[in-house]
């Protein structure tokens, strides 16, 4: 599982994607999103303006990110 650091209390799940380097533009980002590509703990997330905390883990094509 891969830690990333936030800066902020709450980070947005499309914003995420970015700063974690899943994705490289907010487009791509949105795509993965809207395909039902992103698990949010454990469970498909399709809303782009989830709000995420630390301690929350978003998984990506088999790879785990743990917001800290």
């Amino acid at each position: 599982m891969t830690e990333v650091k936030i800066n902020t209390e709450m980070i947005k799940l499309d914003s995420f994607l970015k700063w974690a380097s899943i994705a490289t533009m907010g487009t791509e980002a949105k795509f993965y999103i809207q395909e039902g590509q992103i698990k949010v703990n454990g469970s498909i997330e399709l809303q782009r303006g989830k709000k995420l905390y630390k301690g929350d883990i978003v998984e990506f094509e088999g790879k785990s990110y743990k917001i800290i």
